[in-house]
């Protein structure tokens, strides 16, 4: 039987047309853009329980349809509604054995995608294997990364031939001739499904090389209906492939509650990890942070490792007072329970925005049942949530847009594990042609302090705009960019969504000149790779810009092609219609404001102070009756833990209930929020405690009101450690190990909330064998010091025994005696408070 007998069925839309048929090798695709073929004898099918489905199949019936709907995305290329139009067709095949399976094609205007389907299948089976598979001309070029199940290996171009055979990651682009590209990737996968990589084999006697999808798992469980995600592939000019929002559109739909989902705030956030690797440890940095993000008009804080529960409602109050959101980091396994995901509510009540979730690492099916858990969690309570050592985007945010990032990609944080791994800028400038065309791309972008960068200061500012993603993060300091006069103000004008995207200009081996649209403006980004040269930007495809358009580009101070990167940056204020030429250094780049005549280049402005809403006491006690009562003011509402409630009484007054669990000593934060301005609400918070009743409470296991630490947080029932949480070590003081106490590094403070009920505090007190030097320490009552000493490294620890009655807060203090003593660790031993039974 010839390949050109048995024609099944044809879509169609505009230049693309797609073929399913079948030949002497089984079912085929073939894909013709503008009445040229430019996919021939693409093999469809699949693997069921070890049995190919598509070598030797007979077409039953085909389905057709157009499929006419809308996406709405609040972040990414293009935000707002977009109208799309599929055309799809069912084909149903029945194999010799009996077994009946379908092939769902559909075709748009910038792409076709097939998955596979299993209608009438009863009970489970195992899908063993993907036949699909596209053939790479001999001569075609491809930019690709080496397959890592986190997408965090280089990108680079290559010929066919010159491609090893092994495992690559979406998305997968190739040059097929002058005019047509092809990227190969996946969407709307969920935790039906495991995901795909490419596996490319060896070359024929043509040179010609397949590309196959290939499974993560060696089997997948699956059930009647479709599965397998969609396989895409987008065809035509690399401006329409940059445009292109395929990927989402094939997605499942919004869930109706989502459609509203105003509290996602796409926009700019500011980062310490990068330049400060414990810094999330220290509150006081991440105040100077939110005060320097806040003077750019950024939206977002994001604390990285380190962050501890105690001041977290700290930070968060601070920042919502200049309308700056706060987003946590974690792990995925601290996620991976029912118990543990009421981690998330508790956050929420705080008024944290948003997480990011961290080294989930694979592709596994079970892996995937973890994500939807996530999106449906975070999309009930109304976070946003960046996936970090994550796959891929496969439609995600059109279906949750609370997604506002992933990583997936290799980006400024090989600056500081892999100092011999630096990015490239060839690397940078392929990510708009490959993986930022698939969804947001967390790069954390301009790291002007980066060590051995060998990009310009022009090239990492231009990844601001080159580089999208739903929340950009930029990776240096605050500081780094206020030193920087022009980069500070471009970053501050940077629009925080964006209405459309345009490739200006580019080619993924030399360069890419990036326009995206915010209202009537226009922000261009490019980035080059080689030697020094002139870009020549055209802006007649940015519209509503019009004649004589207004236009401030920042660039390299100096375009040598010297050896070192070039460092500086110079500002143009210009007019220009249709074009202007850009001098950008080797491996340099430029950003670049475009207005149209007689408005604004510049319209940034600070963030606005606003007033703490009331909240007393700031400590609140339960009574008898299980309840504490709050003053806020008259328009606030309230944000309580899972399971509380509370009851207005009066205009300004509450009545808070506390979960039953809550137990005697312990606390929990109720938020006070008012509205502000748009979506970001001010908040103050109360801390409701529930008194300490008769016998003894080891520090240790009490909640801290407060503490301030040198060097990360106060550690429980361990030494000091370093900047994480639970990272210390046993304590051991002049050769004798202890079990219970705090790890403290002076300059230190550990607050804790008695209440008045305790009679007695007794402990000791010494400085750490891991550590060498002397400590002054105190312990402080209601302000007033009631026990110091001097604790040096070597000697046993000093005891106390104290009455502490009637005392309200109790502070533990360190203090260095010295700058020599700088490092020094001090443990609180055994500390305890004795409460005592009432007098009858």
């Amino acid at each position: 039987m010839s390949d050109e007998v048995r024609p099944l069925a044809a879509s169609k839309a505009g230049a693309l047309r797609a073929q399913v048929r079948t030949g002497e090798t089984g079912v085929l695709l073939t894909v013709t853009w503008n009445d040229e073929v430019v996919l021939d004898e693409v093999r469809l099918g699949f693997t069921l329980d070890g049995a190919e489905l598509g070598t030797n199949a007979e077409l039953v019936h085909v389905v057709n349809r157009t499929v006419r709907d809308r996406i709405s995305m609040r972040s990414g290329k293009s935000a707002g509604d977009h109208p799309y139009e599929h055309q799809e067709s069912v084909h149903t095949f029945r194999e010799a054995g009996g077994v009946e399976w379908q092939v769902i094609l559909r075709v748009a205007h910038d792409g076709v995608a097939i998955r596979y389907a299993l209608p009438a299948l009863d009970g489970i089976a195992r899908v063993t294997g993907d036949r699909t598979a596209v053939t790479l001309p001999a001569q075609a070029r491809n930019w690709v990364l080496e397959y890592q199940t986190w997408y965090e290996t280089p990108r680079f171009g290559a010929g066919t031939g010159e491609l090893s055979g092994g495992s690559y990651g979406f998305p997968f682009l190739t040059r097929l001739d002058a005019a047509i590209h092809m990227l190969i990737t996946e969407s709307g996968i969920d935790g039906r499904f495991a995901g795909a990589h490419a596996e490319l084999g060896e070359p024929d006697a043509d040179g010609d090389r397949t590309l196959r999808f290939a499974l993560a798992d060696d089997s997948v469980e699956v059930a009647r209906g479709v599965v397998t995600p969609w396989r895409v592939i987008l065809i035509g000019a690399l401006p329409a492939l940059v445009s292109s929002l395929l990927v989402d559109e094939l997605a499942p739909a919004i869930s109706p509650d989502l459609e509203d989902a105003t509290w996602v705030r796409p926009g700019r956030a500011a980062w310490s990890w990068w330049s400060d690797f414990y810094s999330g440890a220290q509150l006081d940095k991440q105040k100077h942070f939110v005060d320097v993000a806040a003077d750019l008009g950024w939206e977002h804080l994001l604390i990285d490792c380190g962050w501890e529960e105690t001041w977290v409602p700290e930070i968060v109050a601070y920042a919502s007072r200049r309308g700056i959101q706060v987003h946590l980091w974690t792990i995925w396994r601290d996620l991976n329970s029912p118990e543990d995901l009421r981690k998330l509510a508790l956050w929420r009540s705080w008024g944290v925005a948003g997480i990011k979730v961290d080294f989930m690492e694979s592709e596994s099916k079970d892996r995937y049942r973890w994500y939807d858990t996530i999106l449906t969690e975070t999309a009930r309570l109304g976070l946003m949530v960046n996936f970090h050592g994550s796959v891929i985007p496969r439609g995600w945010a059109r279906t949750f847009p609370q997604v506002i990032g992933y990583e997936a990609i290799r980006g400024a944080e090989y600056y500081v594990f892999f100092e011999n791994q630096a990015l490239s800028a060839s690397h940078n400038v392929i990510q708009p042609f490959t993986r930022n065309i698939v969804g947001a791309m967390d790069a954390t972008p301009v790291a002007f302090g980066a060590a051995n960068r060998t990009t310009s200061d022009g090239h990492e500012l231009g990844l601001s705009v080159a580089f999208e993603c739903g929340i950009t993060h930029f990776a240096d300091h605050v500081d780094a960019y206020i030193a920087r006069p022009l980069a500070a103000r471009f970053l501050s004008e940077l629009a925080p969504v964006w209405d459309e995207t345009v490739l200006l200009a580019g080619d993924p081996d030399s360069h890419a000149v990036i326009a995206r649209r915010s209202g009537d403006r226009w922000f261009v980004g490019g980035i080059a790779t080689g030697d020094a040269r002139t870009i020549r930007v055209p802006l007649d495809g940015l519209d509503g810009v019009g004649p004589d358009a207004e236009i401030c580009v920042v660039g390299d101070v100096s375009p040598s092609s010297g050896e070192a990167p070039a460092t500086g940056l110079t500002e143009t204020i210009t007019t220009a219609t249709g074009a202007i030429d850009v001098e950008v250094a080797r491996d340099g780049g430029f950003v670049a404001i475009v207005a149209p005549a007689g408005t604004d280049l510049f319209r940034a402005a600070p963030r606005p102070h606003h007033l703490a809403p009331v909240a007393l006491p700031s400590i609140a006690e339960t009574g008898p009756d299980g309840t504490a009562s709050i003053t806020t003011d008259g328009d606030a509402r309230l944000r309580l833990p899972s399971g509380w409630s509370a009851d207005r009484v009066g205009e300004a007054d509450w009545i808070v209930r506390p979960d039953s669990s809550l137990r005697p000593g312990r606390l929990g934060v109720v938020t006070v929020e008012r509205d502000a301005d748009g979506t970001v609400s001010v908040v103050s918070h109360v801390r409701v405690v529930r008194p300490m009743t008769p016998g003894e409470y080891t520090l240790s296991d009490l909640p801290m009101i407060a503490f301030v630490n040198d060097d990360g947080p106060v550690e429980r029932d361990q030494s000091n450690g370093a900047g994480n949480p639970g990272d210390g070590r046993p304590m051991r003081v002049a050769g004798q190990g202890f079990e219970r106490g705090l790890g403290t590094a002076p300059y230190s403070e550990a607050r804790f909330h008695l209440g008045g009920r305790a009679e007695t505090l007794t402990g000791a007190v010494g400085v750490d064998d891991e550590s060498t030097g002397a400590a002054r320490v105190g312990i402080v009552a209601d302000g007033r010091e009631i026990f110091s000493a001097v604790v040096e490294a070597g000697k046993p620890v000093t005891t106390f025994n104290l009455g502490v009655q009637g005392v309200q807060t109790l502070c533990l203090r360190g203090e260095t005696v010295t700058p020599d003593d700088s490092g020094v660790h001090v443990d609180w031993i055994d500390t305890s408070v004795v409460v005592a039974s009432p007098t009858r």
